[in-house]
């Protein structure tokens, strides 16, 4: 069983031979086979809001005694995490879980859960990937997702939006989400005359504090009394949520290094002939590429011309402005097949969660076939007083080919 997967009683996630395989367990049967009649399944498929899979249940792949049916999901060639993300990513990853939260109930269906980790990027786009999530809907009962929405998604994006990009690092300290009565208090003032901020946001946490005061007979009571949703009004919260975070708006604003390119060293000749000697040292390599990391990636220039020659290229920035004008691009055009990620090398994302197991480091996911590194060792070395040996070890660990730029000590922006 993979360690992201214990939560769910229904079922879970394990690996086999490499290929990654879902279970459902018995318990689960009746919602899933609902779940799959309703026609609710091949709507989200066919619209690219879900993950399909092939039932694979009548083969000889291991399974438990309580397994009811096997699932081969599509493959994807690279698990992201939230704090990874730019703030155009978490907020088109918090968009999609509204969508398939409204297709979701017009086939009688609701998602148990609002978890950012149902997501990830394939093909340039969000995907939701839990099949599991979707449970009949019963008439009055509220979503039981919501306060994981307004934690995992509108809390994290208002402070990002509000006060700075970089606290969307918080979720690396609260696996949960962004506790609300912590984002109350962190945001200005004026999001207090925000409507659906002062609902969702600040009124929620006012809400959740009194419910964990209320003695257990009034907690109850004020409960029950508040989980009377009709199925109108729960499409208006989630309209009321969706407004929320389409208003929700990050300028980047002017960085040393998401405008790199603007003020680089490199004359027009001697950047193209950078772009040839990458081209064709990529082109060289005589085995298939599936993933390459390009490391420093910037806005990714190079990681579109590595795109050419590998199945996905992990576009990596330490910069909050690169990735996300890195993303903002990717959206907007061809190639599809790039992940811009964030991620610090000095400080790359931990594993997290239970037992140190839930979430991979880095490290642990960053195993590829091809590495890019240019105008980048002089950062580590230079910069962080990163011994070069220490440099080589940490690129051998990661893959099998690697492209890498030495900048002299006498150029100006390494001076």
């Amino acid at each position: 069983t993979l360690p992201s997967s214990f939560r769910d009683p229904d079922g879970f996630l394990f690996s086999d031979e490499g290929r990654i395989y879902r279970q459902v367990n018995q318990r689960f049967s009746d919602a899933f086979d609902r779940f799959v009649d309703s026609g609710l399944y091949e709507t989200l498929t066919s619209r690219g809001y879900l993950v399909p899979h092939e039932d694979v249940t009548n083969t000889e792949i291991a399974r438990t005694d309580d397994c009811y049916r096997l699932l081969a999901p599509e493959q994807l060639p690279y698990i992201s995490y939230p704090y990874e993300w730019s703030f155009s990513q978490l907020k088109d990853a918090a968009m999609l879980t509204l969508r398939v939260q409204t297709v979701a109930l017009q086939h009688g269906f609701s998602l148990k859960d609002a978890s950012a980790y149902n997501v990830q990027f394939h093909n340039g786009k969000p995907i939701f990937i839990d099949t599991l999530s979707f449970e009949p809907y019963t008439d009055g009962t509220p979503w039981v997702g919501y306060r994981q929405f307004c934690q995992h998604f509108l809390a994290p994006l208002a402070l990002m939006a509000y006060l700075d990009a970089d606290l969307g690092k918080l979720l690396v300290a609260y696996i949960d989400g962004v506790p609300l009565a912590l984002a109350s208090k962190l945001l200005p003032l004026r999001t207090r005359f925000n409507y659906a901020l002062q609902a969702h946001i600040h009124l929620h946490a006012k809400m959740q504090s009194s419910y964990a005061d209320a003695t257990g007979s009034d907690s109850a009571k004020a409960k029950e009394k508040s989980s009377k949703l009709s199925a109108d009004s729960l499409q208006a919260i989630i309209e009321s949520l969706a407004g929320a975070v389409r208003k929700l708006e990050w300028k980047p604003p002017n960085t040393e290094w998401g405008d790199y390119y603007a003020h680089t060293n490199y004359s027009d000749d001697a950047a193209q002939a950078k772009r040839n000697l990458v081209q064709s040292m990529l082109a060289s390599i005589d085995q298939p590429l599936q993933v390459i990391h390009d490391l420093g990636a910037n806005t990714g220039e190079f990681s579109r011309i590595a795109a050419q020659h590998g199945e996905l290229v992990v576009s990596q920035d330490i910069d909050a402005v690169a990735v996300e004008r890195n993303y903002r691009q990717l959206r907007e055009s061809d190639p599809r097949n790039l992940l811009p990620l964030r991620q610090d090398l000095f400080s790359p994302a931990p594993a997290i969660g239970w037992g140190n197991c839930e979430r991979d480091s880095f490290v642990q996911r960053a195993h590829c076939d091809a590495i890019l590194a240019l105008a980048l060792v002089h950062h580590l070395a230079i910069s962080n007083n990163t011994p070069l040996q220490m440099v080589a070890e940490l690129f051998a660990g990661m893959g099998n080919w690697l492209v890498i730029e030495f900048v002299p000590k006498t150029d100006s922006q390494v001076k």
